[in-house]
């Protein structure tokens, strides 16, 4: 069965704007479409029911119920991607393949970590990746946002980016409005999404409202399919393949601290003393113990 994005490109382009626009929201958000009502999506989205209902009729489904069909397979799929995962780690520990094989599960998973090492090398641009940081650089404002599983490690690139500037934002936490840090931002400014399958739904809406608002617009993910690509300013795909059953981000985080590595070099003296003054703060108010 062909993924709704499959079978919307073979029609997409004759399809009316109104169209186009439904087509737009159910793409950048599945996991909504194939779980709430027709009516919810409708209302969501600032469009008619009917327009959905039209929707599937010209992109070659029988009616709405169908299209939501595919896209619950497409969800459910990926989840069995997760547990199968799981569970094909318990099986090999019960049959005590992992420990019989002489790479072991630990030696397993850290070659599998090396191999997306080695394609991020292999595949990424350096012309993008230096744009990207001297354009971050100059920025007003860095925002950065990551949901899910991505949150972790946002929190990591605005904690390390703090020490070296203080125009970083860690934006999407909990108790604080989304909306409101992203009010004001403008093309003076830059945010950075890091966001992987299945995606966030508000990750993906903070993209499309930073677009509209003129910021620069970072992605970082996993897949070209990735909903948010199309809004971006740049993007980087980070393969995150792995033995685990669940993404790796080992290769998503060399990328970070790249990042956050030049943005060091570009920021020369004033980084320095910036650390500096941290580390002596951070001793005033006992973060460290001798």
């Amino acid at each position: 069965m062909k993924s709704f994005p499959q079978t919307l490109s073979l029609t997409y382009a004759k399809l009316s704007p109104r169209l186009k626009q439904a087509a737009d929201y159910i793409v950048a958000n599945p996991t909504m479409v194939a779980t709430h009502s027709l009516r919810a999506i409708a209302t969501d989205a600032r469009l008619a029911p009917v327009t959905f209902t039209r929707l599937a009729r010209a992109t070659g489904y029988k009616n709405y119920e169908e299209l939501r069909n595919v896209l619950r397979a497409q969800i459910n799929q990926l989840a069995d991607t997760f547990s199968h995962g799981l569970q094909k780690l318990r099986d090999e520990s019960k049959s005590g393949a992992t420990k019989n094989n002489k790479l072991g599960f630990a030696n397993k998973h850290l070659q599998a970590c090396a191999q997306n090492l080695q394609a991020f090398n292999l595949g990424h641009d350096t012309k993008v990746l230096e744009a990207v940081v001297e354009h971050i650089h100059k920025s007003r404002k860095v925002a950065v946002l990551g949901g899910l599983g991505s949150t972790g490690i946002s929190e990591h690139m605005a904690y390390s980016a703090g020490f070296i500037a203080d125009n970083w934002q860690l934006v999407g936490r909990v108790g604080s409005s989304l909306g409101s840090s992203l009010v004001g931002l403008d093309d003076q400014d830059s945010l950075i999404v890091i966001t992987k399958p299945p995606y966030a739904r508000a990750s993906i809406q903070a993209v499309e409202l930073a677009q509209k608002q003129g910021v620069f617009v970072v992605v970082i993910t996993d897949t070209h399919t990735c909903p948010a690509i199309s809004k971006a300013s740049e993007s980087f795909i980070v393969p995150t393949a792995t033995s685990h059953f669940y993404s790796s981000y080992v290769a998503t985080l060399a990328l970070i601290e790249c990042i956050i590595g030049l943005l060091a070099e570009r920021a020369g003296s004033s980084a320095q003393l910036r650390i500096s003054e941290i580390e002596t703060s951070n001793r005033y108010v006992e973060y460290y113990s001798n």
